[in-house]
């Protein structure tokens, strides 16, 4: 009887498995059999590389590069303000912290990966946007407010996969720094962290991955123009927001574009995905 229920639970175990493989082949299948004819008669270089984007002008322009430069502009932007400040906590959590506040911490930190992103836009909106145009300058919906924006909404990731990366070094690593005179910050920067880089590698790589898929929150403070940014306070426009607002009205080539650019954002994430697994695998195996 309890040879057969393993088994039971082992092949729906399996049928799970097999159901996510499939439902992400048919998703892969639909995206590029909807966008990759359109690059393809426009060539890979004129549809990434081209600024114009006017769907609506009579032959149409579909090229997305001042969406992709906006989407590599916020995404730089959310690292600069989220690595160090999640790596920040990480090594507070793990080895500084107290045990009681480290319970503490890690729901909360919990607790912030699982606030909608309309609730960081609607924040953002009503303090930093008007701080930055009282401050700075520019329109205050710009590239500088939605970085810090995703800065802080991939705090989750690099704090919870980088503390996982500092608890699994060996005690050793700490007890021998010590024991040859280190104090206890020469200890955490110079063995701690270089003996946990591969997890705080691929908590870097995921938080990439999720501000450059990020579409409500950035919607909300980048200011959707289709220009190519000359600075942090200009406005500007990404790929997902750009399909986000456009893909309800959009038909024929305009349509195809937006799955076209949807099939670039696929594969920029999907190589995102396979670095952070392959730098996770070296981690394991070192």
């Amino acid at each position: 009887m309890e040879g057969l229920r393993e088994r039971l639970i082992g092949r729906t175990l399996l049928v799970v498995a097999c159901s996510v493989i499939i439902m992400l082949a048919i998703i892969t299948y639909f995206i590029f059999q909807a966008g990759l004819p359109l690059i393809v008669r426009l060539g890979l270089d004129d549809f990434l590389f081209n600024p114009h984007w006017m769907p609506a002008e009579k032959g149409g322009s579909f090229g997305i590069g001042a969406m992709v430069l906006g989407s590599l502009w916020v995404t730089l932007g959310a690292l600069i303000v989220g690595v160090p400040l999640g790596l920040a906590v990480a090594v507070f959590s793990a080895e500084l912290a107290p045990e009681w506040l480290s319970t503490v911490i890690r729901p909360a930190i919990q607790l912030l990966a699982g606030i909608p992103s309309v609730i960081y836009g609607f924040v953002g909106l009503t303090v930093l946007v008007p701080w930055v145009r009282a401050h700075l300058g520019g329109p205050g919906l710009s590239v500088l407010t939605a970085a810090v924006v995703l800065g802080i909404m991939i705090l989750p990731n690099i704090i919870s996969i980088s503390e996982d990366a500092l608890r699994a070094v060996p005690p050793a690593y700490r007890e021998g720094a010590l024991a040859l005179g280190s104090t206890r910050w020469q200890m955490i920067w110079r063995v701690l962290i270089p003996a946990a880089r591969s997890g705080i590698a691929a908590s870097v790589i995921l938080g990439m991955g999720r501000a450059l898929g990020e579409t409500m929150a950035v919607i909300m403070m980048i200011g959707n123009s289709l220009q190519v940014p000359r600075s942090l306070l200009d406005p500007a426009t990404t790929m997902t927001s750009n399909i986000g607002l456009e893909m309800a009205y959009a038909s024929g080539e305009h349509r195809e574009a937006l799955f076209a650019t949807g099939v670039v954002l696929f594969v920029f994430i999907m190589v995102l995905n396979l670095a952070a697994n392959t730098v996770s695998r070296r981690r394991v195996k070192s």
